[in-house]
């Protein structure tokens, strides 16, 4: 009997990741998508909005800050993976690292989309609780930053 209550939390949770991520991508998708058929003068306008527009950052105006205790939350996540990240390579191991950083968020208070719009949040979180951990997971996973990892969509 306990081991199906275990399996029952494991499924939940499984569950909530997947629903939270499908959450975020639709969330994603949805923004900044013009509908209809422009007119021969608005695709003058817009050409020449565009041309004068500063150009949009990926970065908030003010950067997401975590708790210590959230920073150490995912430090404690990453490290056990470390071992499976150099064994499966860097192709599963991103996808198990952008799942893993999503669930941490969800469970720390970080919105999706906060998360979207600040992925360095990761590399700033792991940079000040765990940088030995942090290298190696940039070495198992053959990249430059965490936040390469974590999907933007």
């Amino acid at each position: 009997m306990r081991q199906r209550a275990w399996t029952t939390v494991r499924t939940a949770r499984g569950a909530l990741m997947v629903a939270g991520v499908c959450g975020a991508a639709l969330l994603t998708a949805c923004g900044g998508v013009q509908t209809g058929s422009p007119t021969a003068s608005s695709t003058a306008t817009s050409a020449t909005t565009s041309a004068t527009a500063p150009p949009t950052s990926t970065a908030p105006a003010t950067p997401l800050e975590v708790s210590d205790a959230a920073a150490q939350n995912l430090c404690d996540m990453l490290a056990p993976e470390l071992s499976n990240w150099r064994v499966q390579g860097p192709t599963i191991g991103r996808i198990g690292l952008n799942l893993m950083v999503h669930e941490w968020a969800l469970t720390n208070g970080v919105g999706n989309q906060q998360l979207l719009g600040d992925t360095a949040i990761v590399d700033r979180a792991t940079s000040a609780a765990c940088p030995d951990v942090r290298t190696q997971a940039l070495e198992a996973l053959e990249l430059p930053e965490l936040a390469a990892g974590v999907l933007t969509l």
